[in-house]
């Protein structure tokens, strides 16, 4: 077995962590690790990357409905929807130059991120474990699905937010439910690339196994972190690979402004946060805020 395919494996079973904690992340480093890991062509990076978190977060899934934490109609209802555009995504995809959707990708990731990291902004609204409006949930998962088969991802850095601040599901429901809709949608846009695009199969489903593997942790950890910490986490672990992704695409010099100014931003949060009594970042960071 070679380094790199030792290395991707390894990295896949926390594709899973990712998707069985957070609901999503799946394809957000699917993508990047199948394309400067194991070396494929960035559209068959995609396309392998729809099927390893679809068959992941369908078994991540049977977990956390067996804890209450997914609404069905509205993540049957959202996935059906999604699964029309993501195949449309899908072979819109084929079409378009890697690089191109690479900086997509990566550019979404970001601002998802930063929607994330700050919360509702309706501080005094209230989570619920209700089932959403049908027309609500149809619309948004039309445009999550156009998006999902159009740059690879699974769709929970786009459902998670849809779900918990457009829809104010507690966040573990919200987490449960979008592994329901990735699903659907994954296969619904790996059949749109499978039109254009061949896949390794056998690299695919080590990958998909590991992947599995680590989806089992993280399905049982998910109810035991608070909500605040889950979502936080997640915006920030979706803006760290956001960045990682436009450092690799873009041309020089941008990439290294790029990482540079994203290294400072970095060192002065930490500053501000541990070392400033006065700074903002210990009120915005703290659970429940």
């Amino acid at each position: 077995m070679s380094l790199a395919l030792t290395a991707t494996l390894l990295l896949s079973v926390v594709i899973g962590l990712s998707l069985g904690l957070l609901g999503g992340g799946g394809s957000i480093l699917t993508v990047p690790i199948l394309t400067y890991v194991a070396g494929l062509d960035p559209k068959e990076a995609i396309a392998a990357s729809l099927f390893v978190v679809g068959a992941t977060s369908a078994v991540s899934a049977i977990t956390h409905a067996r804890n209450g934490r997914v609404k069905w109609r509205t993540g049957l209802v959202f996935g059906a929807a999604g699964m029309a555009g993501a195949f449309a995504g899908g072979l819109l995809g084929g079409h378009i130059p890697g690089t191109i959707l690479m900086i997509a990708f990566a550019l979404m990731m970001v601002a998802t991120s930063i929607a994330m990291i700050r919360g509702r902004k309706n501080k005094t609204a209230t989570t619920h474990n209700n089932e959403l409006p049908v027309l609500k949930v149809i619309l948004e998962g039309l445009a999550v699905g156009l998006v999902t088969g159009l740059v690879g991802a699974g769709g929970g850095f786009l459902i998670v937010p849809a779900l918990a601040l457009l829809g104010g599901l507690a966040m573990p429901v919200a987490v449960g439910t979008s592994l329901v809709v990735i699903a659907l949608k994954s296969f619904a846009g790996l059949g749109g690339y499978l039109t254009t695009v061949s896949l390794d199969w056998g690299l695919v489903a080590a990958v998909t196994a590991a992947a599995i593997a680590g989806s089992v942790a993280g399905s049982r950890l998910a109810g035991r972190i608070p909500e605040a910490a889950l979502r936080k986490g997640f915006g920030i672990f979706v803006l760290a690979m956001g960045v990682f992704v436009l450092v690799q695409e873009l041309p020089e010099p941008a990439n290294l402004i790029l990482a540079i100014t994203a290294a400072a931003l970095a060192l002065a949060a930490l500053t501000c946060r541990y070392a400033v009594p006065a700074c903002p970042l210990r009120k915005t960071l703290v659970p429940g805020g």
